[in-house]
């Protein structure tokens, strides 16, 4: 069972159809970034998954980062994407394609200055367990 793929896909999802969201990243959420990414931008990140099965069903517990980037002056646009990542993922019952989530939590968010000096790096790592 994939269950981090089935997650990252109803993340998308969820992300893609928030107009509020698209209005502050201009709908630049990318699997990976690009090579000429615009700022700012939505990026997952590291993804891992182990196991949560009972003796009856399958699980995962899959944990996943998304990554924020902006080249606006100070952290306060990234923070303001990272807020909106916070409310639109903490406790959201998305639908799974192939498995059932039980739990979805935003476990940790940052913002720091990335070593290139100009770019503003937040993460936002989110945690969840799944059922299939």
């Amino acid at each position: 069972m994939i269950a981090a793929l089935d997650l990252q896909a109803a993340i998308v999802a969820a992300l893609a159809a928030d107009t509020d969201l698209a209005a502050l990243v201009g709908g630049r959420i990318h699997d990976g970034a690009p090579r000429a990414t615009e700022f700012p931008s939505i990026t997952f990140g590291e993804t891992g998954q182990s196991d949560w099965s009972s003796d009856r069903e399958p699980g995962g517990d899959v944990r996943l980062a998304l990554h924020v980037w902006s080249r606006a002056v100070g952290k306060r646009e990234a923070w303001r994407i990272i807020g909106h990542l916070m409310r639109l993922l903490h406790d959201a019952p998305l639908a799974l394609d192939d498995n059932a989530l039980v739990l979805l939590r935003v476990a940790f968010a940052e913002v720091r200055l990335d070593p290139d000096g100009r770019t503003e790096h937040g993460v936002v790592r989110v945690a969840a367990l799944v059922e299939g």
